[in-house]
C-alpha cells in the first residue's frame, strides 16, 4: 500500500488547464495547498486562473516539440522542484480516419500521448533523486473500448495507458507512484461538445445514457476523485466506477506477465 502523499507546500504542474478538467484540477490542488503551475496554450484564460488561484501560468503549446523540450527545467528553474505531474491536456480528433487530416492526427499524438511520454521522462530524475513525486495522466474509456470515428483519439488514449501501466512496473521499488485515469462522459468540457458533433458518437452516448452504462459526470466530481486518487498513490481510477470492470479486462494479460516475471528486474 502506497504511503499518502503530504500535498501541502507541494508544487503541481498540471496540463491543459485553461478549462475544463484541468481547471477544476488546478482549483482542486490549490484549494488542498499545493503550489500550483498552470500550462496551456490559451492565455487568457490560463493568466486568469493563476490570478484567481494564485498559481504560476506557463504558456505553452504541448502539440509543438520545442514548447515540450526542456518544460520542466524551465518551470523548475521559475517555481521549484515539481512534486506532482497531471498529465491533463488531450485533442480530440472525431471523423472517419479516411477523412481526417495528416497534421490533426500528429498533432493527437504529439499532445495526447508524446507530449505526457516526454513530460514525465523529465520529471522523474528528479522525482527520483528526492524520493518523492507523483505523476497522473488523464486517458479514456475511449482508449479501453474501440469505437468508430474515434480511431486517432482512442489509439493516442491506448498508447498513453499502456506506457502508464509499463511505467508503474519499472517504477514499483521506488518511492514514486503513477496513476492512470480512465474517464467517460464528462459534463462541461469543450472535448465531450466537440465528439458529439459526430453523429456516431453522439448515437452512442445516447444509447449508452439509455441503459444507463454511463452516467455523465461533473468537473467538479472529476477533479476530487483524480486528486484523491493521486494522493492515495492508486494505480488507477475509472470514472464512473462502473466502467472499472473494462480496465480490469485491460489489465488482464499484464497482470498474468507479473506473476511470469516475479524476481527479474
Amino acid at each position: 500500500m502506497a504511503e499518502r502523499f503530504d500535498m501541502s507546500g507541494s508544487h503541481a504542474v498540471v496540463t491543459g488547464a485553461s478549462r475544463g478538467i484541468g481547471q477544476q484540477l488546478a482549483r482542486e490542488l490549490a484549494s488542498r495547498g499545493a503550489h500550483v503551475t498552470v500550462v496551456a496554450r490559451s492565455e487568457v484564460p490560463l493568466k486568469a486562473l493563476a490570478e484567481e488561484i494564485r498559481a504560476t501560468a506557463v504558456v505553452a503549446d504541448l502539440s509543438e516539440p520545442d514548447d515540450v523540450d526542456g518544460l520542466i527545467r524551465r518551470i523548475e528553474d521559475g517555481s521549484g522542484p515539481v512534486d506532482l505531474l497531471f498529465n491533463n491536456a488531450a485533442l480530440a480528433t472525431v471523423d472517419r480516419l479516411v477523412d481526417q487530416a495528416a497534421a490533426d492526427i500528429r498533432t493527437s499524438w504529439m499532445l495526447n500521448c508524446v507530449a505526457p511520454a516526454e513530460l514525465t521522462r523529465q520529471v522523474l530524475p528528479g522525482m527520483l533523486e528526492r524520493g518523492r513525486g507523483r505523476v497522473t495522466s488523464i486517458s479514456s474509456v475511449a482508449g479501453i473500448t474501440a469505437l468508430p470515428t474515434l480511431t486517432t483519439y482512442g489509439g493516442t488514449k491506448a498508447g498513453l495507458t499502456q506506457f502508464t501501466a509499463a511505467l508503474q512496473r519499472e517504477l514499483r521499488r521506488t518511492p514514486i507512484r503513477v496513476t492512470i485515469v480512465q474517464l467517460g462522459e464528462v459534463a462541461g468540457t469543450d472535448m465531450m461538445e466537440v465528439a458529439r458533433q459526430s453523429p456516431t458518437i453522439a448515437a452512442i452516448s445516447k444509447r449508452f445514457a439509455k441503459v444507463k452504462a454511463m452516467p455523465t459526470i461533473t468537473t467538479t466530481m472529476v477533479a476530487r476523485k483524480i486528486v484523491d486518487a493521486t494522493v492515495a498513490g492508486r494505480r488507477n481510477l475509472v470514472v464512473p466506477r462502473r466502467m472499472g470492470s473494462f480496465h480490469t479486462i485491460r489489465e488482464l494479460p499484464s497482470r498474468v506477465n507479473d506473476v511470469l516475471m516475479a524476481g527479474i528486474e
